[in-house]
């Protein structure tokens, strides 16, 4: 089913992203995840694949195998990154093989160790190429864009990315997922902009739990986001302390306040970043469901 018609419902909801593990090995455990998280009834579920799309394909064959065994709503990534007609036209009708109606339209990120994306081809550059794309060639398929209520940290100001998403719009996105942020203001600040900016679709807030430390600062060198100097402060007194477990406490307290402070503000729902991780998502969202009824 098409993630628009979903959103439709006007429920505060969940919705997940996962990774696809690299290693085949490590598939049993990952959807042991997938079937753990089921539990929470996702509205849908994202699924990335790595820099230079080298788990493309194991993300075409994960979203089917949720969307055929799990019976989740799958929302496959898809980017610029090696990009060419041949390639998107044989995934995306991967996609509509495997029953799967949903495709998120991104440009990719550098290559690790790499500050500027060099894309591939003159044809696909942005993301609003791949939504171009999609919407004529594969006109049932529902699209998803990212955008950033920090600015995208190549653009040269909030304006011109604000009309960067607005363009990816009227090329056929039908929904909007945000990058990670931790100040909710940043969130709801963005959603006006883009609404005086004349984007009307609905713009899904992503939140992380913040895990691990490390792992946090290396996110942040390349996707723009920045942590309140409060929050950063505690989580490195804690990881002095306390070590990663710290962090993953102060981590589920401060993502379970986030969104508490979101849904109560009118966010439409949350887009959590489950780092295939089953038990924190089931510790955040179990208090929601009991205290709101939430689906």
């Amino acid at each position: 089913m098409r993630i628009a018609q979903l959103l439709q419902r006007q429920e505060p909801f969940l919705s997940l992203e996962f990774f696809p593990p690299k290693d085949r090995a490590q598939w049993p455990g990952f959807f042991d995840v997938v079937r753990q998280l089921k539990e929470l009834a996702p509205l849908f579920c994202s699924v990335t694949y790595g820099a230079g799309g080298g788990t493309q394909y194991n993300t075409l064959e994960i979203v089917t195998r949720m969307k055929q065994e799990y019976g989740l709503e799958p929302l496959a990534h898809l980017t610029c990154v090696g990009a060419d007609r041949a390639r998107l036209g044989s995934f995306l009708s991967g996609l509509a093989e495997g029953g799967v109606d949903n495709v998120l339209a991104l440009r990719g990120d550098p290559p690790r160790g790499e500050t500027f994306f060099t894309p591939d081809s003159e044809e696909f550059q942005h993301g609003s190429d791949l939504v171009s794309f999609i919407r004529q060639g594969y006109s049932d398929l529902c699209i998803g864009v990212a955008g950033y209520p920090e600015m995208h940290p190549e653009a040269p100001s909030m304006e011109d990315d604000l009309e960067r998403l607005r363009h990816k719009v009227a090329c056929g996105a039908d929904f909007v997922i945000t990058q990670l942020f931790f100040d909710n203001d940043r969130y709801f600040a963005f959603v006006d902009q883009a609404r005086k900016a004349g984007i009307g679709v609905p713009i899904i807030p992503g939140i992380l739990p913040v895990q691990n430390l490390a792992a946090l600062k290396r996110m942040l060198s390349f996707c723009g986001a920045s942590v309140p100097e409060v929050y950063m402060r505690d989580l490195e007194h804690v990881q002095a302390v306390y070590g990663d477990s710290g962090v993953r406490g102060l981590g589920l307290g401060y993502a379970k306040d986030q969104i508490r402070n979101l849904l109560d503000r009118g966010a439409p729902g949350v887009h959590l970043y489950t780092l295939n991780k089953a038990d924190t998502c089931l510790e955040i969202w179990k208090d929601f469901s009991r205290r709101d009824g939430l689906k």
